[in-house]
């Protein structure tokens, strides 16, 4: 950037500028090019300084007002520190900049003031001139810019930490300086107002002393008094002024404590005596330390810009002779050109002349000949086409040329035509102006242009401001996506180690768990002890949890109104429920940034929605919740297109309030059963219940031969929940019972859910043969657990977030989903399940099982991998196979029962003597 600082290697200063010193003075910092062990550094790795006197704004009563201050810029920790002159030993105070923004007000009352406004305060401050306050501005800006980009500071070696980011960061600084000037030009370096030389002018006259001391830091400025008294007096007894006496005290933070004092004509060298040591102040020590080796070096300023010159020159030097090196290389280049070509002529003449003289006869001599000649006359022809192309190009350039003579000419005359123009409205505005009365013509013509001056002055004053704040909301808005990156890193990491602790805590609940299970009801001290661990890690949650930050919190209840964890009434699994919910909270917190995040991406990148492979795996992983209405939907109209009607809804609404359906008695039971942990279905002032009933006599009315069936309500329920629209919801139900699952899965006698569920028993023997002996073992009957599952297709059995991902491909794919989540279920749970050794274990077991199923996506990779293949071919023959078995079976239930009616009947024609009732009796008296 144009009007850089003193040692920015970005910018090369002109011959005027470079007479300015080499650094700022109070706090720059500005040391001989080398370390602290006394070691050169090269010129430019020496720190950039931004540094001059501003006014203030501030103070309160009487003394509020401008007052002067030095500020200075620390380039470690982005601050900017200020204190009342240059000399001063100790800040006064500092403005944090990497939190603050940079704002300049074109109707200030008072040119150059511009606001840095940070989290806690607004500082209010004026510039010498525009230019000063612009260049400050940028500077700043990007000061905060490298302080935002810099890598964090290493340990140790930093030269060597820092050799692999100063490339990146020079260059993203660079592009920063490029975007900043498309917004605002680059403003020069103010002369002798900003950096070292600002440090030695005077300090700028203020109304009265004692308006620009700072009450508010009262105690530095005695401090800083007492410093620039002890300092004085050794200098004017030597015959120094106050810059070198204070230049000597800041050799006192080099090695050793030695300060220096160093003599205007012998810059650099070291006294005999030692200086008056620093009175002591009622400052902390750190704060008195730091001031001190952030004190002036003036002597040093010389060495240093004598050095840059000679560096400079050196530069220039090797920069011109790499120019006249670069030119002499190419001029060689183009030479070896020529040459080469040359070459390659007479080589190409040698092979003709050998080939002509090695031919054993002279027909072969005059062949070659010949061949000569067609290629001399071949080169003639190219040399006549390429003489034509030169008469035709010099003919198309005379064109041009008169062309271009024509536009000048027409040019001309245009310029003849405006400047004709320009007399006319001189002379109308002469004639104007006598025409007018000759005491008001000239002053309200002077106060015209008075006011157009203005007018033009303050157009460009807020087209500058315009300018820099939008390169100030660029780079602020910069600066707030790296910070939302690192914040969004660094919760990531949080998250994880959440979830670790989780996993960790689960672990010694279920430890705990287990030696309850084996101590069981024994008496002791032991088991006293494992009570007590039992109840400290249940109520452990209440006291700690409330101290701790909380990432992405596990609230009571999800985004569909279920309870997140299961809450289990029988005291003894109080513990399993603790380890449940630990389980959850740990497999949200590691698939939140992982896993359901990129899945967001990914459905919200998918366009319009059509049936593919791509859209099968999406489903298959689960669709996220703002995007799951609107896929239910369009996976409801592919099922239900040829039975949708509008307004069919309404008409069945309508019927229903015209006459009571036969089932509406038994809904008005089932709607208090539906979900009764749902926060939806049991909040009194909740308007889903009623929407509820709706749906099913709507549904009962659509389908009169199954009407109603236990089970429906929750199929609905589920629908409203996620579609949240009665129609939608109500469509919905008629295409799970009417078009995915098979015909009467809910008839009377629900002949095809008995038929899945031994086509279940079937696929269980084949994909996990060992569960099936062991339940078999134990004489256990899956379908008590499982025909639930299939009628509701897991409605009440897991919970939300895997339902809903069961439901998300089971609305796309159909039956075959839930038989592949049923066995990855048992698959999920077998070494448990296996563990247990009596049948009445095991059906407690299964009882609440699937409950307990936290990880979705391991879930998942069961069903749609671990259970392949599995063919709908195969399934459909067990279907069938399993059906004519029932129908048989049922068949002869059916003839059994007929043939036990009618036995009966004949038995009640005739009563044996004595059977008669003591009503009969009475009745024929």
């Amino acid at each position: 950037m144009e009007g850089a600082l003193e040692n920015d290697p970005k910018s090369t200063p002109s011959p005027s500028e470079s007479t300015q010193p080499p650094g700022p003075a109070r706090a720059l910092k500005v040391e001989p090019p080398g370390d602290a062990e006394g070691c050169v550094r090269p010129l430019e790795t020496a720190p950039k300084k931004l540094c001059g006197y501003l006014s203030k704004f501030g103070g309160k009563g009487p003394l509020r007002g401008w007052k002067c201050r030095w500020f200075f810029y620390d380039e470690k920790k982005c601050h900017l520190y200020y204190s009342r002159t240059a000399q001063d030993a100790n800040p006064l105070d500092s403005i944090d900049l990497s939190s603050a923004v940079f704002d300049c007000k074109a109707d200030a009352e008072e040119e150059g003031t511009f606001e840095i406004k940070t989290p806690s305060r607004v500082i209010t401050l004026k510039a010498a001139t525009k230019q000063v306050m612009l260049y400050w501005l940028q500077q700043l800006q990007m000061k905060r810019w490298e302080f935002h980009n810099s890598p964090p500071a290493p340990p140790a070696t930093p030269d060597v930490a820092l050799a692999g980011h100063g490339p990146t960061l020079h260059l993203e600084l660079g592009q920063e300086e490029a975007e900043l000037e498309e917004f605002l030009c680059p403003v020069k370096t103010p002369t002798g107002l900003v950096g070292a030389a600002a440090a030695f002018q005077p300090v700028p006259a203020m109304p009265s002393a004692l308006q620009n001391i700072s009450l508010k830091h009262l105690g530095t400025e005695i401090q800083n008094t007492m410093h620039n008294i002890c300092g004085n007096k050794p200098a004017q007894a030597a015959g120094h002024g106050p810059l070198v006496e204070e230049s000597s005290q800041s050799g006192e933070h080099q090695k050793g404590e030695q300060p220096l004092t160093h003599d205007a004509s012998t810059p650099g060298k070291e006294p005999e005596e030692s200086p008056k040591p620093v009175p002591k102040s009622s400052l902390p020590t750190s704060l008195m330390q730091k001031p001190k080796r952030q004190s002036n070096t003036f002597p040093f300023f010389s060495d240093g810009l004598a050095r840059s010159r000679t560096a400079q020159e050196k530069v220039v030097a090797l920069e011109q002779q790499v120019l006249v090196l670069t030119k002499e290389l190419k001029s060689q280049k183009e030479l070896v050109l020529i040459l080469h070509k040359a070459l390659e002529a007479a080589q190409q003449e040698k092979r003709a002349s050998s080939a002509y003289l090695a031919a054993a006869e002279d027909k072969d001599r005059l062949e070659l000949v010949r061949h000569k000649v067609r290629q001399i006359a071949e080169l003639s022809r190219q040399v006549e086409a390429l003489e034509q192309e030169r008469v035709r190009l010099v003919h198309e350039a005379g064109l041009r040329e008169q062309q271009v003579q024509a536009l000048q000419q027409h040019t001309q005359l245009l310029m003849d035509k405006n400047q004709a123009k320009q007399q006319v409205i001189c002379k109308l505005s002469e004639k104007l102006t006598e025409d007018l009365p000759p005491d008001t013509s000239d002053g309200n013509f002077l106060s015209q242009q008075e006011m157009i001056e203005h007018l033009k002055d303050d157009m460009e004053a807020y087209r500058t401001q315009n300018r820099f704040l939008n390169s100030e909301i660029h780079q602020v808005t910069k600066i707030w996506r790296k910070v939302a990156e690192k914040e969004k890193a660094l919760l990531t990491k949080c998250a994880y180690l959440q979830a670790r602790n989780c996993q960790v805590e689960s672990k010694h609940l279920s430890g705990l768990r287990r030696l309850q299970e084996a101590v069981g009801t024994e008496a002791g001290d032991f088991s006293e002890l494992l009570q007590q661990l039992i109840q400290e890690a249940l109520q452990w949650e209440a006291g700690e949890a409330s101290d701790s930050v909380e990432l992405s919190p596990i609230s009571e209840y999800d985004d569909y109104g279920f309870l997140t964890v299961p809450d289990y009434e029988v005291e003894d699994l109080k513990l399993l429920a603790k380890i449940q919910a630990l389980e959850v909270r740990s497999h949200h917190l590691l698939t939140l940034e992982a896993v359901e995040r990129p899945l967001r991406e990914r459905w919200a990148a998918l366009g319009e929605l059509m049936p593919s492979a791509e859209l099968k795996q999406l489903l298959r992983a689960g669709v996220p919740r703002e995007h799951r209405p609107r896929v239910w939907r369009w996976l409801v109209h592919r099922r239900v297109r040829h039975l949708h009607s509008p307004g069919c809804y309404r008409e069945l609404l309508a019927r229903g309030q015209a006459c009571e359906h036969p089932a509406a008695r038994q809904i008005e039971l089932d709607l208090n059963r539906t979900f009764p942990t749902n926060k939806y279905f049991t909040c009194p002032t909740s308007s889903f219940p009623d929407r509820l009933r709706r749906v099913l006599l709507a549904f009962s009315w659509q389908n009169p031969t199954i009407g109603y069936c236990q089970g429906l309500n929750r199929l609905a329920a589920i629908a409203l929940l996620v579609l949240e629209d009665e129609e939608s919801a109500f469509w919905c139900l008629v295409a799970i019972v009417e078009n995915i699952l098979p015909a009467e899965y809910y008839s009377k006698t629900l002949t095809a859910s008995q038929v899945d569920q031994r086509v279940l028993q079937d696929l269980l023997s084949e994909k996990l043969p060992r569960l099936m002996a062991h339940l078999g073992q134990h004489h256990v009957d899956l379908s008590l657990i499982t025909f639930n599952w299939f009628l509701v297709v897991f409605a009440d059995s897991l919970i939300s977030d895997i339902l809903l991902r069961v439901w998300d491909a089971f609305l796309y794919e159909g039956t075959k989903v839930v038989f592949r989540y049923a066995l990855a279920i048992f698959k999920y749970n077998e070494e448990e399940i296996l563990r247990l050794q009596d049948s009445l274990e095991i059906y407690q077991y299964l009882r609440f099982f699937t409950r307990t199923i936290c990880d979705s996506r391991k879930l998942m990779s069961i069903a749609f991998n671990d259970m392949n293949p599995f063919p709908m071919k195969q399934l459909r023959q067990l279907r069938a196979a399993h059906r004519e078995r029932l129908e048989t079976e049922l068949w002869e239930l059916e003839r059994l029962k007929a043939e036990y009616l009618e036995r009966r009947a004949s038995r009640g024609r005739a009563v044996p003597e004595g059977c008669i009732s003591e009503d009969e009796g009475e009745g024929d008296g």
